[in-house]
């Protein structure tokens, strides 16, 4: 080979190897586009469905799904896709703060079992909170709690994370939502730091004060268990349906 033939050979090369890393990012973007557009659903998709969802062709999800049943991030049921179990475990490996999620994994249980209140933990992800701690409660199935669902700001749980500006629970009497009410509050880190947004949410007509007091108490519980260094025990099998 002649150095102009080496040099044009290269040059291929160095121009090739960006396009292949273009086209991979482009597959994975496709990919976590298609388990978003999923999650949003909350329950089963089809192709169609979710080629609209994500602006992608219906060959390129049908390839992608494929490879995702694979490896096990999706599950397939006839012509309907949904979560995998295989997500879920990854998903379960993120800790928002060190021990965090074990530490409030016992007081929310008391929580709900003294007040009957769908519980959740959440914390700030981006202008969203992401609840990573449910417990479901007397809510249901009118408004469903599950880890990984997300609350707006302006929600109870939102304006618990971003700092209430008195003292006190934040309470929500069907502010956003026709036969819901909330109490919530943040949860502090040891130092003082708010690290995550505790909310227990009842039906309409019960008292809030004592749901406030009993989810300051649980607040109060989780704070107790991240100074301890939270238990770090194994996680019992979970309950969530995807």
């Amino acid at each position: 080979m002649d150095t102009g033939t080496a040099r044009r050979t290269g040059g291929a090369a160095e121009t090739a190897a960006p396009q292949r890393q273009e086209r991979g990012r482009g597959v994975l973007e496709g990919a976590f586009a298609l388990l978003d557009a999923l999650r949003r659903n909350g329950d089963e998709a089809g192709v169609t469905e979710l080629a609209l969802a994500c602006g992608v062709p219906k060959g390129s999800v049908h390839r992608l799904l494929d490879q995702l049943v694979g490896v096990g991030a999706v599950e397939r049921k006839g012509n309907r896709y949904r979560v995998g179990p295989q997500l879920y475990r990854l998903g379960q490996a993120w800790e928002p703060h060190p021990g965090l999620r074990p530490a409030a994994r016992l007081p929310l249980q008391r929580l709900r079992a003294a007040t009957g209140a769908s519980v959740v933990l959440a914390v700030m992800r981006e202008d969203m909170a992401i609840t990573v701690g449910s417990v479901p409660g007397d809510l249901e199935p009118l408004l469903p709690v599950r880890d990984g669902i997300a609350f707006r700001l302006d929600t109870a749980a939102g304006k618990a994370l971003c700092g209430p500006l008195r003292g006190g629970p934040v309470l929500d009497r069907e502010d956003v939502m026709d036969g819901v009410c909330c109490a919530a509050l943040p949860v502090r880190a040891p130092d003082g730091r708010t690290v995550a947004a505790l909310a227990g949410m009842v039906p309409a007509g019960r008292g809030l004060d004592a749901l406030a007091r009993a989810v300051a108490e649980a607040g109060a519980a989780v704070t107790r268990a991240l100074a301890r260094g939270g238990h770090r025990g194994p996680v019992p099998p979970s309950t969530v349906a995807f």
